[in-house]
């Protein structure tokens, strides 16, 4: 609703922004921290984190690609 009503100006020196950034740094830091337990903490949430990374993700293609492309640009 402020963006809506107000010039960029005032809407990025709003307190309201300010405490909303805030607020969504804290959540994701929370979130992450509550992510990061549970993997530390559990070796099937490792196990599924890693077919992940290995599967979709495609972290081995991905970083062989890397490798290539780093490799010829030297």
């Amino acid at each position: 609703m402020q963006a809506s009503n107000n010039t960029k100006e005032q809407f990025a020196n709003s307190p309201d922004l300010d405490r909303g950034l805030m607020n969504a740094i804290i959540a994701a830091l929370d979130a992450h921290t509550s992510l990061s337990t549970q993997a530390l903490n559990s070796e099937a949430v490792r196990n599924g984190l890693k077919a992940i990374l290995l599967g979709p993700a495609r972290l081995y293609e991905t970083l062989r690609e890397q490798s290539v492309y780093d490799g010829a640009k030297s």
